[in-house]
């Protein structure tokens, strides 16, 4: 936050100054009481398990300079406490606040899979001309986003922010606090399916971006979606979409893999150019597309952005390719779904090796109650893009096992129930010349068993 007192947040939530002055700076947000920026607005968030407001003193300690509160009336304390109805809306309404001093433009990011990717690679593109900020970590909730909007500087001149979702009307309350100017739904999946009960609904949720879009926004759209492509934004904002198929405006044509590598090149209207990317799979060809889209309506020579997108390189547990003891590792770590696991072992196959390519899978997460059957079809994929030997971790996990099993006797598959027993397997059963791609959700903590076999890295070469 720049130039902002106690003075403008009981402006921006409405709230009544307990104790304290109205006259102290503030610089940061924080809804956590062990870490501190300096001059620091503590937010105790009221969670299901825990209520943060006891840990108050705490932020207090660690250098906080204010904080809401939903609990108490009268304070004794030196030290701002601004009292609010509910810490999380006053949070909201502080970054709606704060988004409305803003001046840059904003571009959304919302969609089932890819959403972090494709809001660096946009970011990336972007920053040939403009200094960018992007949504950090991933801070792309209804807690996430007020903080983000806080954190743009005055020197920034145009942001990529990501918008993420799990439940009815989330989409709705982050893009009107953000007010963006562009909009990119990357693709309808079925992440979260458990929660909105079908890909129709999340098909639904996803448009209320345009809840958010101010007047003349654009709205771009993987033409390549089997339900985006049918779509056309609501009536004042212009569509345009990406992919390539002849319906987008931004087209990939003549697309192969070179070890792996995307090449392509990159059509809009008569405008031609020729783009090599330093990410693998082929997934990433629409990420490009959108990236070179954006960047081109925002005055940007497509040529000019594609040179940026081409020292573009990801980022930790995302298809991360590290070289390790002869072996090469695909982390893949981050999260997973029925798509993106079907992308990563797409790029296990396309690594030239020397000895074995290696599957170590585990739980895909929120599938709903089709999960299983989302699993087994992840086996039969194998079964038609075979790799050597398939290791899973955990109970719905079997279900690639199975599939495996049933379509492709061949290949040796391999289940555990525990990150230690697949650790101690892996370390006796990995080789030289081996390569192993590790893809699991995040709260099956495979980032940790595949950084086991990363201690000892010697080359690292990002993907």
């Amino acid at each position: 936050m720049e130039h902002i007192t106690v003075k403008e947040i009981l402006e921006a939530t409405g709230g009544r100054l307990l104790c304290g002055s109205a006259d102290t700076p503030l610089d940061h947000l924080s809804i956590d009481s062990r870490t501190m920026k300096g001059n620091d607005l503590f937010v105790p968030l009221v969670g299901e398990k825990v209520d943060a407001h006891r840990f108050i003193g705490q932020a207090f300690d660690n250098g906080a300079a204010a904080t809401f509160t939903s609990e108490h009336d009268v304070m004794d304390d030196n030290r701002p406490w601004i009292r609010v109805a509910d810490t999380k809306r006053a949070l909201q309404a502080l970054g709606a606040w704060y988004r409305r001093r803003l001046n840059l433009p904003l571009v959304g990011i919302t969609g089932s899979v890819g959403k972090t990717t494709t809001r660096e690679m946009v970011a990336c593109a972007l920053s040939a001309k403009y200094r960018v900020y992007k949504t950090p970590a991933n801070h792309n909730s209804q807690v996430g986003v007020p903080i983000t909007m806080t954190e743009i500087s005055s020197q920034d001149e145009i942001g990529v922010i990501e918008l993420g979702m799990s439940e009815p009307g989330e989409l709705t309350i982050i893009a009107n606090i953000a007010q963006i100017q562009m909009a990119v739904i990357t693709n309808i999946g079925i992440t979260h399916i458990e929660q909105l009960g079908s890909r129709e609904n999340i098909f639904r949720e996803k448009l209320s971006i345009q809840d958010g879009l101010t007047e003349h926004g654009i709205l771009f759209l993987n033409g390549d979606d089997d339900l985006l492509k049918k779509t056309t934004a609501r009536e004042g904002f212009q569509t345009i979409y990406y992919g390539t198929g002849e319906n987008c405006h931004y087209r990939a044509v003549d697309v192969h893999l070179e070890n792996g590598y995307p090449v392509f090149t990159a059509v809009c209207g008569e405008e031609r150019v020729p783009v090599r990317l330093k990410v693998m799979g082929s997934h990433n060809v629409a990420n490009a597309m959108v990236s070179l889209a954006v960047a081109s309506v925002c005055g940007i020579p497509m040529r000019d952005a594609a040179e940026r997108l081409a020292e573009f390189t990801g980022f930790k547990n995302r298809q991360q390719i590290y070289h390790v003891g002869g072996m090469t590792i695909i982390d893949d770590t981050y999260n997973a779904s029925p798509v993106s696991m079907k992308a990563g072992l797409e790029v296990l196959n396309s690594i030239e090796v020397s000895r074995a390519r290696v599957a170590v899978l585990a739980d895909m997460k929120e599938l709903g109650p089709d999960s299983p059957r989302f699993h087994y079809e992840i086996g039969t994929y194998i079964a038609e893009n075979p790799v050597d030997k398939v290791a899973v971790l955990g109970e719905l996990a079997k279900e690639i096992a199975r599939g495996v099993r049933e379509q492709a006797p061949g290949i040796r598959v391999y289940e555990f129930m525990d990150r230690e027993s697949l650790t101690q397997w892996l370390k006796t059963e990995l080789r030289e010349g081996d390569t192993v791609l590790f893809k699991g959700s995040n709260s099956m903590e495979l980032g940790k068993v595949a950084a086991v076999f990363l201690e000892k890295q010697t080359t690292e070469n990002g993907v």
